[in-house]
């Protein structure tokens, strides 16, 4: 019996993925735990294994590279020797034996008798190239059109119009995608399943500015092509607070708290208008210079859409800094499981009063902690932030 290929679900969420290539040929023999085809999932491409061994049988309607494909849906077939394809008659070759001569009285593939070929199904919208410009230029929904060509196809004009018609009210349609439908579903489960809380402190942050200044000095004298950035310090830092403090990594699971024995640290990356979260491994024992090589790897790969879906999995704590964007404070948002977040401001020279009256300029920082109240409570808290502080204030003792 033909065993269906069918497009898997690599996410909690996930409804729907982008088919990027099959990895192996139509007709070829597919092993248990092969790679056969590379899937993208909330901007995450990851090769799918087969789950079962038999020759690869690809329908002439199977996906082609850019679908949007929903879960569920059947790519293909593993056939078994001689066995047909649900959509064709013909039957999957020999994998073994040497194919047989052309006897007697049988009609040659050259025979002028027709071919019926099965009907292609159509897998989008009818419509004209101009008319699918046009829905591009406009954010128009091709599915939403009422085609007034021939045959169903929807013309240029029809376009037009709908886009006419979005405009009178005022507003312009933005179609949804795929990652945007995950990070706002994973936003709603965040609100439905933790009690957050946010508390903010600031602290001096002109020796981590030094530092950075330093080493990006060291890196250039050397031709280093990894110098650590501000963000990659306090994901360092943050990895030995943490280690002090390891509530702040616990999952709530009803029955107990979970606490895992890695400190492993999401980093938020802006990537093509979407929101994805890589994760440094080992932030506490691993070195500066390898938390930078693995951020600067992993925010490439989130700006390529090359990220694996493993390289996103497994952060026990979350870093999101806007502080490039200019924003002092503000509230993230839990990622789940996970038990806090916490938001890296803009670091801001400020004169600060010293004892004797006067003023001096110093580089000021504030951090945003949100915790999820039934994980941990706000003392503890506190005193993650107090240590974090600490730390900021005297990078270098941190980093030792």
């Amino acid at each position: 019996m033909p065993i269906e290929i069918q497009l898997p679900r690599l996410g909690w969420s996930m409804e729907e993925g982008k088919f990027l290539a099959w990895l192996k040929n139509d007709g070829d023999f597919i092993k248990e735990g092969e790679p056969l085809f590379t899937l993208e999932s909330d901007k995450a491409a990851q090769e799918v294994e087969s789950i079962d061994s038999g020759i690869l049988s690809i329908p002439a309607t199977g996906p082609k590279s850019g679908d949007v494909i929903k879960v569920g849906h059947v790519l293909g077939y593993l056939l078994h020797d001689g066995e047909s394809a649900p959509f064709s008659n013909q039957p999957a070759p020999k994998t073994k034996e040497p194919i047989e001569a052309q006897q007697p009285g049988k009609k040659s593939i050259h025979s002028s008798a027709p071919i019926l070929l099965p009907e292609k199904r159509r897998t989008e919208t009818p419509a004209s190239p101009r008319a699918r410009r046009a829905a591009k230029e406009h954010h128009i929904d091709l599915s939403e059109l009422t085609p007034s060509g021939k045959g169903g196809r929807i013309r240029e004009c029809d376009v037009i119009a709908a886009a006419s018609a979005v405009a009178s009210t005022g507003f312009k349609k933005i179609p949804l995608t795929s990652s945007r439908r995950t990070i706002a579903a994973r936003l709603m489960h965040s609100r439905q399943t933790t009690v957050p809380v946010t508390i903010t402190g600031r602290c001096d942050a002109t020796q981590l500015v030094e530092l950075r200044k330093q080493l990006k000095a060291d890196g250039e004298s050397s031709a280093n092509t990894i110098v650590p950035t501000i963000n990659d310090i306090l994901v360092k830092l943050t990895g030995a607070a943490l280690r002090q403090h390891p509530l702040l990594t616990g999952v709530w699971a009803e029955e107990h708290i979970l606490v895992p024995d890695a400190i492993h640290i999401g980093i938020a990356v802006d990537a093509d208008d979407t929101l994805l979260v890589p994760v440094i491994r080992n932030a506490d024992t691993s070195t500066l210079t390898q938390i930078a090589a693995q951020s600067q790897r992993l925010i490439a790969a989130a700006r390529t859409g090359k990220l694996a879906a493993e390289d996103m999995q497994g952060a026990c704590f979350t870093l999101s800094n806007l502080g490039t964007l200019g924003v002092e404070a503000f509230t993230p948002v839990i990622n789940p499981p996970e038990s806090a977040i916490l938001g890296i401001g803009a670091i801001v020279r400020e004169a600060v009063p010293l004892d004797d009256g006067r003023f001096t300029a110093r580089d000021r920082l504030t951090l945003s902690l949100t915790f999820d109240h039934r994980v941990i409570d706000g003392a503890p808290a506190a005193r993650f932030l107090q240590t974090l502080r600490q730390l900021i204030e005297q990078p270098v003792l941190g980093l030792v």
